[in-house]
């Protein structure tokens, strides 16, 4: 089936018990055993499966043609979950732009606890080449990167992975499964935070990995879900379903006016810089190309300046939210080195913009008026 089918119709079967062509929300915490004491119907305790749960997971693996998705409650949850699949004295090889969040886990949680990580620019096939170890099990990338919109080859940095004998995790998020697919290009797991793009509507947060195949790995990602427990409720699965539906549409729309923006700010005598891959004069723009189906709605401008002019213009957009996080309706507009955490790569003059579904005319008026400063 086509994407715009799958979206629709994939983890959505029509109720048994009433018709309804909407899946219900299984608030119930716990399922009936039989008189023999078996579990007919598959459930046991909602910690460990629900049909909301399923369904959206069903629905997950098959737009990223994967074998199986694992969803978790948060797109955190789901990176730290499968870190933690690895071992002491395990190495991985990260972004050293990768998102401050995954830092975090790494240098203050993971590393005492004996894991041992690398962060090199994963654009640079030979830095990666060299961070390899012998012990190494995991090589993470994102791309594109948030917040700066770095391009990496996925192809090329899963030659280099297997080669090692290690895994290759692409994080997905920016670009959604209608615009990139990490697992035909040769990624072992693809990692959404599922807040953004997929659910589509800035009112639920959740995380998901999705498995080429079933690994070791995914099994032992599999245990800690189902033991750890940081899983979504069946109602933020309800709503992320919900969410998936009109996912192609809208994905393409904020591409399509990011890209309208983009090419105009390029030229704005108030801006230094503008990173997105769908410009041609992008270092990674050759390489979008070749793995991408369209550029997303994501981007961000270096404004002339220090930081407090960036500042200056976020104080005054006015169509545009000042907010975190992207991917809804809503355009947002946030200075994102003063979120991050101490010592952050992020430029002091960087703001990251996610498109919504206004109208592109309007944005760029607003824009226009904001960068007046």
């Amino acid at each position: 089936m086509h994407l715009e089918t799958q979206v629709v119709h994939i983890g959505k079967e029509i109720d048994s018990a009433t018709g309804a062509l909407v899946l219900p929300i299984h608030l119930s915490t716990t399922f009936e055993r039989s008189a023999e004491g078996n579990y007919p119907h598959g459930y046991v305790y909602s910690r460990s499966g629900n049909p909301n749960r399923n369904a959206l997971e069903v629905a997950l693996a098959a737009l990223e043609h994967g074998a199986e998705a694992a969803v978790f409650g948060s797109g955190s949850a789901a990176t730290f979950t499968l870190l933690q699949t690895l071992k002491t004295g395990d190495h991985i090889v990260a972004p050293q732009n990768v998102y401050f969040g995954v830092q975090q886990m790494l240098s203050q949680i993971l590393e005492p606890w004996g894991l041992q990580y690398t962060l090199v620019d994963t654009t640079d096939l030979a830095a990666i080449a060299e961070a390899l170890q012998p012990n190494t099990r995991l090589v993470l990338i994102e791309t594109p990167s948030n917040p700066q919109l770095a391009i990496t080859d996925i192809q090329a940095v899963a030659d280099l992975a297997h080669q090692a004998g290690a895994y290759l995790a692409c994080d997905n998020t920016i670009p959604s499964p209608v615009l990139q697919r990490p697992l035909e290009l040769g990624a072992d797991f693809v990692i959404h935070a599922t807040t953004k793009y997929l659910a589509g509507h800035s009112d639920v947060i959740g995380g998901a990995v999705i498995t080429k195949v079933i690994n070791p790995l995914f099994e032992q990602l599999r245990l800690i879900q189902g033991i750890g427990g940081a899983v979504p409720s069946p109602f933020d699965c309800w709503l992320t379903l919900r969410g998936l539906q009109t996912l192609p549409l809208r994905v393409r729309a904020q591409a399509q006016t990011a890209q309208t923006i983009t090419h105009w700010l390029q030229q704005h005598s108030a801006i230094e810089r503008v990173l997105y891959p769908g410009l041609p004069n992008h270092p990674g723009h050759a390489i979008a190309q070749r793995q991408m189906q369209g550029y997303g709605g994501l981007f961000s401008i270096l404004v002339k300046g220090e930081q407090a002019t960036a500042l200056a213009v976020a104080a005054k957009v006015q169509l545009f939210t000042r907010a975190t996080s992207f991917g809804g309706p809503h355009s947002t507009l946030e200075h994102r080195a003063s979120i991050e955490a101490p010592g952050t790569q992020t430029p002091s003059n960087l703001l990251r913009l996610s498109i919504g579904l206004e109208h592109v005319e309007d944005l760029m008026t607003d824009l226009e008026q904001a960068l007046e400063v």
